[in-house]
């Protein structure tokens, strides 16, 4: 089955989670390529602020604020871009947040991270994709994380979220595309954002918010279900899913020591 991959003309964009970031810089590239992106996140000055600084682009930006963690006021966020801007032909799911590098792991992080992370990810989702479903097409990109490829050494709510993401994913690729549409898992490794900001682990192969949002918007317009950024750090996490628990966990225990 040959699924869309959208366009400008098809609608407009949607992109959770773009008050900064990947989502605020995925947010301009799509802008410069022509798109009207609606951006929501909870902090409406920060959304405007970004939407101001589209000016003179091909496209826009508007702001639509909302939370993620409310499944009604998800729908209601998508209602109002559709009754004003038209329908949502691409969205971006990229809301997250990450536990802090100081704080041991508890319960509260756990359910704060998988709120936003991967529960807010499925709200933001069946907001939208029910929409897309009744129209025939539509294009929905997820943001997870190369963290969620295997257990990583201080990562455990962040990572179990993400991986939670990429299974909610593959698993409902057959929904959308048994509707027509076509679902993407954006996988990014090390990019420069507030979340990594201050972080005192090595961090291979690090990008720029600007040059990582190219990619990522090359990605959508590419199609297939997988975007890796960078491709190099996901070959090399690829290959560490394969490695048996002994050697993988020996491997982890080496690279915390040296890291600290």
């Amino acid at each position: 089955m040959a699924l869309p991959r959208m366009k400008p003309q098809d609608g407009v964009a949607w992109i959770t989670g773009a008050s900064s970031g990947i989502g605020a810089a995925v947010a301009l590239e799509l802008a410069r390529r022509g798109w009207t992106v609606a951006v929501t996140a909870r902090r409406l000055e920060a959304l405007e602020r970004l939407a101001r600084s589209a000016e003179g682009l091909p496209g826009r930006i508007v702001a639509h604020a909302g939370d993620v963690t409310d499944a009604q006021g998800m729908r209601d966020v998508v209602d109002a871009i559709e009754s004003i801007h038209g329908p949502i032909a691409l969205a971006f799911l990229n809301a997250g947040i990450a536990s802090g590098q100081s704080k041991a792991v508890d319960i509260e992080t756990v359910e704060a991270v998988v709120a936003v992370n991967l529960l807010g990810v499925a709200k933001s989702f069946f907001a939208v994709q029910p929409r897309m479903a009744v129209r025939g097409k539509g294009q929905i990109a997820v943001n997870a994380s190369l963290v969620g490829y295997r257990g990583l050494p201080g990562a455990a709510a962040y990572g179990a979220a993400k991986a939670g993401a990429i299974h909610f994913c593959e698993s409902m690729r057959f929904d959308c595309e048994a509707a027509g549409l076509r679902l993407q898992l954006v996988n990014p490794g090390f990019i420069e954002t507030p979340m990594t900001e201050g972080r005192r682990f090595p961090m291979p192969f690090l990008l720029t918010a600007e040059d990582g949002a190219k990619r990522i918007a090359d990605g959508f317009e590419r199609g297939g279900f997988e975007i890796t950024v960078p491709r190099r750090l996901a070959w090399i996490m690829k290959v560490a899913r394969l490695l048996p628990y002994p050697l993988y966990f020996a491997l982890m225990r080496r690279f915390a020591e040296r890291s600290g």
